[in-house]
């Protein structure tokens, strides 16, 4: 195995589109290097981003922020104004393992294990958070959603790794927020994970994006979902709607974790919860 310490990102492309055999960048590792002792994974050449300036870095960007490739859950949970503004995303991501994998654990590396029940990607793509993409070709702008393709699989081509995570604008009068199942009360894999992120006028929903994860093979962006709140003050009939809206989206699998009935019902449940903890956030009259 080649072990690679790039000093830019154009030396990483250059890199990785040279590479034969089986790549890996490493940024926190928790997955990689746990794959790698497992010998699940065993790659050819590894590519460890760290010492490009800049990977731990969260900055303000158009109103919004931009998080580095390298920056760690613990980083990002000791951040205030992250954090105030959107404590779903930051929630989501503290909830990755133990306190010592919170130190390593990124943003980048829980999309790109391609994890259908990665906590953070539900509620990234729930705020509409979008990666820059850079390779061969140049760097582009890809939506969250549009990374995983399968589990284990990303939209990624050779050559090709994230090198930031961008969250827009929060705006007024908007919240988030991301709740999960498990069957221990920590450090567990989600069997059903949920994140909201809806902007109010007034008491009413004005816009709504609804998340479902580990309920089907990619996380899924529930539009009926999302309708079914947009126009309400979240009361118990609009919820209801929602709920079935995302209980009719999931698309689950039977494993020692949970059944199928047990997720679909689940993901209904949470759907709810995490609508109201993100309608409160928003600053509505409760």
């Amino acid at each position: 195995m080649q072990y690679h310490t790039p000093g830019s990102f154009d030396d990483a492309v250059e890199l990785a589109a040279n590479a034969e055999g089986i790549t890996r960048f490493l940024a926190g590792g928790t997955d990689v290097l746990v794959q790698l002792r497992a010998d699940i994974v065993t790659p050819d050449i590894l590519i460890d981003v760290k010492k490009i300036a800049g990977v731990r870095d969260i900055t303000r960007e158009d109103g919004g922020w931009r998080i580095g490739v390298a920056v760690s859950g613990a980083e990002m949970s000791e951040h205030p104004l992250l954090q105030k503004e959107w404590p779903g995303v930051v929630e989501a991501m503290d909830l990755i393992g133990s306190t010592q994998v919170q130190g390593r654990a990124t943003l980048v590396g829980n999309l790109c294990n391609g994890s259908p029940a990665a906590d953070s990607v539900p509620a990234m793509i729930a705020a509409g958070a979008w990666v820059s993409v850079i390779g061969p070709d140049g760097t582009r702008k890809v939506p969250v959603e549009d990374i995983p393709t399968g589990p284990g699989q990303t939209s990624l081509a050779k050559g090709e790794l994230i090198n930031a995570v961008h969250l827009p604008e929060r705006g007024a009068n908007g919240g988030d927020a991301y709740l999960r199942f498990i069957p221990r009360t920590e450090m567990d894999i989600a069997v059903v994970g949920c994140a909201v992120n809806l902007r109010l006028d007034g008491d009413k929903i004005s816009e709504a994006r609804v998340v479902l994860g580990a309920v089907a093979p990619t996380v899924l962006l529930v539009e009926d979902a999302a309708a079914a709140i947009i126009g309400s003050t979240l009361d118990e009939a609009a919820l209801e709607i929602l709920a079935a809206a995302a209980s009719a989206a999931c698309n689950p699998i039977d494993d020692k974790r949970g059944t199928i009935k047990f997720r679909t019902h689940v993901a209904g449940v949470l759907a709810k919860r995490a609508a109201k903890i993100a309608y409160e956030r928003a600053g509505a009259s409760v």
